[in-house]
């Protein structure tokens, strides 16, 4: 019974074996592709890589960076938002700029009213002032002569009247009163000639030195304010309230490096592509007038023809379109910036990478 039950067994395990076989010996049909690849349109065409961005008559996308350093307080636009030239995009904190350019401001108030009152001396008040000093001191010497000559007729009448130390005391007392009538009159003429036109001059150069000072610091504080730099798109933004930044842009929290705080483009009814096209291909590149192109979308089966619009005539390192990174092999490309119109029914959008064959008539 035992090798009955172990035949069967034996048996059981040979056609399990043999299904097996059979089953995974089955080739099963490939499925279809969801979209056939790219194919080149032209006899002889160049390939490259292409990213699109904004269309612009010149350079790339408007990176903004800020000038001064600090804290955002306001992000005023949003991303998609079409901006005019000249609005306000994004706010830093401005407080001890602020302050600065009040006392800045404060100095150069003081200084002009300081200048003011020195081109307004003589000071009638002052004026009037110096006019009594000079009338005191003159009654002063006709006081001290008429004493004096008193004195002197005393004496001459009857020299032991009057001792001769009194009557030199009140001589001496008529010199003094002349010398302080004569200073009384110079400094009512001083007062009368008003400031020096030197402390004029001294005044004037400070007051222009702190009023250039607190326009440079006015200045300074409308960098708190970030603007658009043109009319366009904002395309990306970097930061948000409360976010650190510097001239060096805005940290990257993916990247780990510093980005623009702020990316604008043109309106994204036209686009641009810009392609890299490699140095040992430069050569086959046709003529401008002779150019055509198309650009294949990844992942599908749609193509849009380009229009030529430009070569941007310095050969750079080759980077990889994804990160920026710095290959390892020092290769070498040129970018060529074909335009086009952006179809109504179909999702574009700039930093999107795409396959760009290039061809002649």
């Amino acid at each position: 019974m035992r090798n009955k039950i172990l035949f069967i067994l034996s048996i059981a395990g040979i056609l399990a074996g043999l299904v097996s076989a059979y089953i995974y010996g089955m080739q099963k049909k490939p499925l279809p592709p969801v979209f056939s690849p790219a194919s080149n349109p032209y006899a002889k065409g160049i390939y490259a890589n292409g990213i699109i961005e904004s269309h612009q008559k010149s350079g790339e996308n408007i990176n903004i960076f800020p000038e001064v350093p600090g804290v955002v307080t306001q992000v005023l636009v949003s991303e998609g938002e079409a901006v005019r030239e000249g609005e306000p995009v994004l706010r830093i904190d401005d407080s001890v700029q602020r302050a600065t350019v009040q006392q800045q401001k404060s100095q150069a108030e003081a200084a002009l009213a300081m200048l003011e009152e020195l081109r307004a001396q003589p000071r009638k008040e002052n004026l009037e002032v110096a006019k009594a000093q000079v009338d005191l001191a003159g009654a002063n010497l006709k006081s001290s002569q008429d004493q004096y000559g008193k004195q002197r007729r005393s004496y001459e009448l009857n020299p032991k009247s009057v001792s001769r130390g009194v009557l030199d005391s009140a001589a001496d007392a008529v010199k003094v009163a002349r010398a302080n009538l004569e200073v009384a009159r110079k400094q009512y003429e001083l007062t009368k000639a008003g400031a020096w036109i030197y402390d004029i001059r001294n005044q004037e150069k400070q007051y222009t030195a702190l009023s250039k000072a607190y326009r440079a610091s006015k200045a300074l504080l409308d960098k708190y304010t970030i603007r658009a730099p043109a009319d366009g798109v904002i395309m990306s933004i970097k930061v948000a309230v409360g976010s650190y930044i510097s001239p060096q842009g805005a940290y990257g929290t993916y990247t780990g490096g510093f980005n623009p705080v702020l990316v604008m483009g043109s309106s994204q009814t036209r686009l641009a592509v810009r392609c890299y096209i490699d140095e040992i291909l430069v050569h086959r590149l046709p003529q401008p007038s002779q150019m055509r192109a198309q650009m294949f979308i990844r992942g599908t089966n749609i193509s849009i023809p380009l229009k030529y619009e430009r070569v941007q005539p310095y050969v750079t390192p080759k980077i990889e379109l994804s990160n920026q990174r710095t290959e390892r092999v020092d290769v070498r490309v040129l970018p060529v910036i074909f335009g086009f119109e952006k179809p109504k029914n179909i999702n574009l959008y700039p930093g999107q990478l795409v396959d760009v064959y290039i061809g002649g008539k």
